[in-house]
């Protein structure tokens, strides 16, 4: 009985995500529901010499300067596409918590807005950063609102899920609020689906260096 009620709850939170039903009436549930197992990154090859890093991209970031991602030589970083009109955008509050605890020198988020799924991102450059500022206090650095899949996908996201790109894996961007993590060398480390939660344990070891 209890795997039915867990089942029909999990279908709950993805339905609601994808009818845009209004965050704030789901955040207590989404943190009841959201995936706290470890999930072990790949491991490393070698040499990945011949393949491209995050290190060689740029972006135009919300407020339209341009983003180099050289600068982030150094640091690990979490790369989340989001919306702000989804059942996950309440993650935003734990992202911006975990840059609160572990933003700085060695690590950092950098976000990706996107209308890709659901349209459930509308809004215009500006009433994204407002939405951001006023809701959540984000502070982490937000990208232009662009595609994370299809033909217009943002040289990034092109990287973070070709393995002929990046050396390590295939990944496909499901939904909003999927995570990737990104080492100090600029190469890919592991990609996480929209219901593995920022706080996740795997994702707080990555932040602190473990």
């Amino acid at each position: 009985m209890k795997k039915i009620v867990l089942a029909l709850s999990s279908l709950s939170l993805l339905v609601a995500c994808q009818n845009g039903t209004p965050q704030k009436q789901q955040t207590a549930e989404l943190d009841a529901k959201t995936e706290r197992l470890p999930l072990e990154p790949k491991e490393i090859p070698v040499d990945l010499s011949n393949m491209k890093t995050l290190h060689e991209f740029s972006s135009q970031t919300l407020t339209g300067e341009t983003f180099d991602f050289s600068t982030l030589k150094g640091k690990r970083v979490l790369i989340v596409n989001t919306a702000s009109e989804c059942g996950y955008t309440p993650q935003y509050d734990q992202l911006q918590e975990l840059y609160d605890n572990y933003g700085g020198e060695s690590f950092t988020i950098v976000g990706f807005p996107s209308n890709d799924f659901g349209g459930q991102e509308p809004g215009s450059n500006e009433e994204i950063a407002a939405f951001c500022k006023k809701n959540f206090g984000v502070t982490f650095p937000m990208m232009a609102k662009t595609p994370v899949k299809g033909k217009n996908q943002h040289p990034v996201y092109e990287w973070l899920c070709s393995k002929d790109l990046n050396g390590m894996e295939n990944a496909e961007v499901s939904w909003n609020f999927n995570k990737f993590l990104v080492n100090e060398k600029g190469q890919w480390v592991a990609h996480y689906p929209s219901n593995v939660g920022p706080l996740n344990d795997r994702i707080i070891a990555f932040a602190e260096g473990n």
